[in-house]
């Protein structure tokens, strides 16, 4: 692949670079004490203030493929890392998740009415979105085990069950909930063919959110994680994402695209670490010589330099096949990055906040949020390990004798 970024592309990154300099990094203070008291769910104005800034310099839903720019993922990618340097200024682009994965989903699969509904809301910052599929009770890196009861009663899907870790749902101006559940109407022998995933209001009676989830302590604000429980939750048979019983399939087609930004979100949050790692070792002392010129603090910078270059090609390469030769033929390349990447980023954000110190682990730096965000993606969308045994597979098929 060619790795030089063509004329739109650094036409639209130099223009996210200068917003990230002139708008997003100034108020980063402001927002990161927002972080760390807020007590309610929401977006707050200053952000709404900058996505109106965004959008009215062309820089909004720029992940949407079938947008006004029509970027590929390849293109997309070093956009995605530079607006990943502060991890909440996703939002300000409209290209945040989950909502960025649900809007890719409703594009693929969803019917024009579907689309009316939900898609266009999304697409203009109207509503935000939340994605169930992770339960308590099961052992849900093994998705074959989700177990909520979707039961089809005349022209109506009846919901049952609990979910947890549906990102999204806390927001006050969540109104719709992609559900992934097990229809009882299927052949229960079948592996993947006896789930469905639907489309279920938010203020669809039945739901309640139990309780939101912290992840090391922070309560992921603005947005936020709940626990939800499905009582007797009725919705029509037009609520469903393809058709009954092909849940797994639309869930797995939403999977490639969203690794990447997965990915370059990681590599934006360890850029970052790593600009502060350098910062404040240049400027603080220890034992009579600055702090970067240690040998360890050489070493680190050095390997974190490594380590985020490495992880950025084998996201970009991951991201030219899923352009090329689409989902199915990047899918190990794509497992590759679920692991990669994150992992990078918890080694290189440690690092930063060891040369902190004391202020490394506090709030006056961002870098023990960007570390939890980091460590949450090794377990969100799929543990390391599965992702692992996925690539072990595909590598020892290669070598397999064929019959």
């Amino acid at each position: 692949m060619d790795f030089e970024h063509n004329a739109k592309t650094r036409d639209l990154l130099g223009r996210v670079e200068a917003f990230m300099e002139e708008y997003v990094y100034p108020a980063e203070p402001e927002l990161l004490a927002q972080l760390n008291t807020a007590t309610e769910f929401g977006t707050p104005q200053l952000i709404r203030d900058l996505q109106a800034k965004a959008r009215s310099q062309g820089l909004w839903n720029l992940f949407y493929r079938h947008g006004p720019h029509g970027l590929s993922n390849v293109e997309f990618a070093p956009l995605c890392e530079a607006m990943s340097r502060v991890y909440w200024s996703q939002a300000v682009f409209n290209s945040m998740a989950p909502d960025t994965g649900n809007i890719e989903t409703l594009e693929a699969f969803g019917t024009q009415e579907q689309k009316a509904r939900w898609m266009v809301p999304l697409l203009e910052g109207e509503i935000t979105s939340a994605f169930a599929m992770t339960e308590p009770d099961v052992a849900s890196s093994d998705a074959t085990n989700i177990r909520l009861s979707i039961r089809r009663e005349g022209d109506e899907f009846v919901v049952n069950g609990r979910k947890w870790w549906t990102s999204g749902v806390s927001d006050p101006e969540c109104e719709l909930l992609i559900v992934l559940g097990r229809d009882a109407d299927a052949d229960q022998s079948q592996t993947h063919g006896k789930h469905t995933m639907l489309l279920v209001p938010r203020d669809t009676p039945g739901i309640t959110v139990v309780r939101s989830l912290s992840v090391f302590g922070y309560n992921e604000w603005p947005h936020g994680h709940g626990e939800v429980l499905f009582e007797d939750v009725r919705v029509p048979a037009d609520a469903v994402v393809l058709g009954a019983g092909r849940g797994f399939e639309v869930a797995q087609g939403r999977l490639g695209p969203g690794r990447i930004h997965y990915g370059m979100r990681c590599i934006g949050l360890a850029e970052r670490a790593l600009e502060l790692m350098c910062r404040r070792t240049l400027e603080r002392e220890t034992f009579g010589a600055p702090i970067a010129t240690r040998t360890v603090t050489l070493e680190r910078i050095a390997e974190a330099r490594i380590m985020i270059d490495q992880t950025r090609l084998l996201v970009l390469n991951a991201a030219h096949l899923l352009d090329t030769v689409g989902v199915k033929g990047a899918r190990k390349e794509v497992a590759m990055i679920k692991v990669a990447a994150p992992n990078m980023a918890c080694q290189v954000i440690d690092w930063a906040i060891q040369a902190h110190g004391g202020a490394g682990l506090s709030a006056d730096t961002p870098l023990a949020y960007y570390y939890s965000r980091a460590r949450l993606m090794r377990i969100g969308d799929g543990p390391d390990e599965v992702h692992r045994n996925s690539i072990g597979k595909l590598e020892l098929n290669r070598y397999r004798t064929k019959d």
